[in-house]
C-alpha cells in the first residue's frame, strides 16, 4: 500500500510505502524420548509471555539479510532451546488479519528436534503436544497452520 504524505520542506509528494512483515513458523516435532525421560512425542508449542497471549508455533520476524531457513533455526533455539532440522517448508500464510498487530507473512517449516524444551525469549511456557490434545487458545492463524500440518502428514489433528 503506498500512501502519499507532502514534504514539509518543499510541499511535493513523497511517497510512504506499507509492506507486510515477513516471519517464520516452525511446526517441531519430538520423537518419544527414551523411557527414562519420559517425554511424550508430538509437537512443540509455546505459551506467549506478550500480547496477543494463548499458544503458538514458534517463531517471529525474519532479520533483514537473513534467510527464512536461518530465520527458522534461530527462532527455534531463541524460544525452546532446541536446535532443529528443517524438514521442509509447509506453505506460506498471508491472511491480512492473521495477527491482529499489523500484517504479515509467514512461511512454516516442519522441523525435527530432540532433547527437552525450555522456555525461553518471548515463551512463558513450553509444552510437547499430540494433535488431538492441542491447547487453547492458539493465537494467531495457527489452528489453521496446525490442521493443514496434520492434513499433509496425514496424523490425527
Amino acid at each position: 500500500m503506498k500512501d502519499q504524505l507532502p514534504c514539509p520542506h518543499c510541499g511535493k509528494p513523497v511517497f510512504k510505502y506499507r509492506n507486510p512483515f515477513p516471519t517464520v513458523d516452525i511446526i517441531i516435532e519430538m520423537a518419544p524420548e527414551d523411557k527414562g525421560n519420559h517425554l511424550p512425542g508430538g509437537i512443540v508449542l509455546i505459551k506467549r509471555k506478550n500480547p496477543p497471549h494463548g499458544w503458538a508455533l514458534p517463531g517471529g520476524f525474519v532479520d533483514y539479510g537473513e534467510t527464512l531457513e536461518s530465520a527458522a533455526i534461530r527462532e527455534a533455539r531463541e524460544e525452546t532451546c532446541l536446535d532443529v532440522a528443517l524438514s521442509y517448508q509447509l506453505g506460506a500464510y498471508s491472511d491480512p488479519s492473521r495477527d491482529p498487530r499489523h500484517h504479515s507473512i509467514s512461511v512454516v517449516f516442519v522441523a525435527k528436534a530432540t532433547g527437552r524444551p525450555m522456555a525461553a525469549d518471548d515463551a512463558e511456557e513450553v509444552g510437547v503436544f499430540r494433535g488431538d490434545a492441542l491447547p487453547e487458545p492458539l493465537v494467531f492463524d495457527h489452528e489453521k497452520i496446525l490442521r493443514d500440518y496434520f492434513n499433509k502428514c496425514g496424523k490425527k489433528g
